[in-house]
């Protein structure tokens, strides 16, 4: 940040402090929202979320040797591959817009393409296997359907597109990270895996959210998931003790700490202001009203497609969260092609994310990524609209 940017940041923030009409009770309330945000996204998400998802992208600096990722994500590697794993891997997470991003913090620095990066990048939040199954239960197999497909085609695309925007700068950044590559550790493949395997089930099971019907698969993991963690802490105390290093180890703390430093501050604040803005999902409390949300979202228009992604991407859903949202506005009056559009864009993104986006990326590159969600969310939500019209 130059001191220019630093001026504006500092006489914005006395503009707003100068005419803040807090006298104001929505203004009043919308602020009390804020806090109330920040403190659900502190007690669900932190904890059980991003710490592990922190230390997986240090394990990730430290573990993965630069030539591996570069083998199977980064220039080099066949492009199928890298895009399918990519997108595969993210899907098998299954985490919010904010876990997500340590993760692409980790995989991105440490070598792999802008393409394969950004495809992990939309994945993770996106292809929800739960969040699916329960779109098609609760608001008809059709949106079921078109969101798993549209999801799917999106990481695939957004990602070439990156790639193909940004091919350059790309192959600049390729060349400056072989010039450094090295290998990393001195265990075998199985061990490495094991650590790597034990590390995300450890992610998956402790953020498993609980499904809205206390029945099935999903609600039996869920009514198991802390002993299933237990267990997973006490295979990875015996894999770090048998198997690093103590300065193995507290590199790996290091690393996880820097990017906590990184993320943390950009994520609470963002989380903040989208409470102010937006409230919490289901409560009505923000500055901007979910009463007029749903009076510009009627129909299948192009606006109310654009207005559904707009608003899907500034909006922060915790998991599966967008499920009843979706069905709500539905209820009133809400078109087919808008709630598919809203499901598309919604999850991957979040005022938070594009705040720790745009610090990995740049401001063109986050607003590339960011613009070809809202447009592809649009268009599919647009032609969605008219079939099942």
């Amino acid at each position: 940040m130059n001191e220019f940017q630093k001026f504006l940041l500092i006489v914005s923030a006395f503009l707003a402090a100068y005419f803040a009409p807090l006298g104001n009770p929505r203004v009043q309330t919308a602020i009390l929202e804020g806090f109330h945000m920040l403190q659900e996204y502190a007690r669900e998400h932190v904890l059980f979320c991003l710490i592990p998802a922190f230390f997986i992208a240090g394990a990730m600096e430290n573990f993965i040797s630069q030539r591996s990722v570069l083998r199977y994500l980064g220039k080099g590697a066949n492009q199928l591959t890298a895009y399918l794993v990519g997108a595969i891997s993210g899907a098998i997470l299954a985490v919010c817009s904010c876990t997500v991003l340590p993760l692409f913090m980790g995989i991105y620095r440490r070598g792999a393409g802008l393409g394969p990066a950004s495809a992990f990048l939309y994945s993770g939040p996106a292809i929800n296997v739960l969040a699916i199954i329960l779109t098609a239960r609760v608001l008809g197999w059709q949106i079921g359907v078109a969101r798993a497909v549209g999801a799917i085609a999106f990481a695939l695309v957004i990602g070439l597109l990156m790639a193909t925007m940004f091919r350059e700068e790309e192959a600049q950044r390729q060349k400056t990270i072989e010039s450094v590559t090295e290998d990393a550790g001195g265990r075998t493949l199985l061990q490495t895996t094991v650590y790597f395997g034990v590390l995300v089930s450890i992610l998956v099971f402790a953020a498993w959210a609980r499904p809205p019907e206390k029945s099935g698969f999903f609600y039996a993991v869920f009514t198991v998931k802390w002993y299933i963690v237990v267990a997973l802490l006490a295979l990875l105390a015996w894999v770090l003790a048998k198997w690093f290093a103590r300065d193995e180890l507290v590199a790996w703390k290091a690393s996880s700490w820097e990017f906590a430093k990184k993320v943390l501050p950009l994520l609470f604040g963002g989380v903040l202001v989208a409470g102010l803005l937006m409230g919490r999902p289901q409560v009505d409390a923000g500055l901007i009203q979910s009463r007029y949300v749903a009076g510009l979202v009627g129909g299948n228009s192009l606006y109310a497609n654009f207005i559904a992604s707009v608003v899907g991407a500034f909006m922060y859903f915790a998991t599966l969260t967008e499920i009843p949202i979706v069905q709500g506005l539905l209820g009133s009056g809400m078109g087919q092609g808008p709630a598919l559009a809203l499901l598309l864009a919604g999850p991957a993104l979040s005022l938070p994310s594009m705040i720790v986006i745009n610090s990995i990326l740049g401001p063109r590159k986050t607003v590339v990524y960011i613009s070809l969600v809202v447009v592809m969310s649009t268009v599919t939500g647009l032609i969605f609209g008219a079939v099942m019209a």
